[in-house]
């Protein structure tokens, strides 16, 4: 099986910053991609950010020179520093990876539970 398993989210007024970790375990692989998504309430899931195996990043207008993604190969890890955070980014955010379990079985995605972000004006 494999687990993501997502920390940092919480409280932070207007301007503040936060930084989101994604930890993936179990049996693993290959990871490809990994990524940020986020839901408010009412609305679709909506991409944040991406990156690939390699390190290329990949921005949702909305967040682009505020968010900053990056990853730990070595600890199967993703992050997401969130900086000049808005109200507008409250949502739940949830981390998502392309993952291959052995080199027997192709690739699938997973999901991580989700981890709350509110930005209080």
């Amino acid at each position: 099986q494999v687990q993501l398993v997502e920390s940092g989210g919480g409280l932070v007024q207007a301007g503040g910053s936060l930084r989101l970790s994604c930890a993936a375990s179990g049996t693993i692989f290959s990871i490809n991609a990994m990524g940020w998504y986020r839901q408010a309430p009412g609305k679709q899931r909506e991409l944040v950010a991406t990156i690939s195996s390699g390190g290329r990043t990949n921005y949702a207008d909305s967040v682009k020179g505020r968010f900053t993604i990056s990853r730990d190969n070595a600890k199967n890890t993703v992050y997401l520093q969130m900086n000049s955070l808005k109200p507008e980014d409250t949502a739940v955010y949830y981390c998502n990876a392309d993952i291959r379990r052995s080199a027997w079985y192709v690739s699938a995605d997973y999901w991580g539970q989700g981890t709350q972000v509110t930005v209080s004006s």
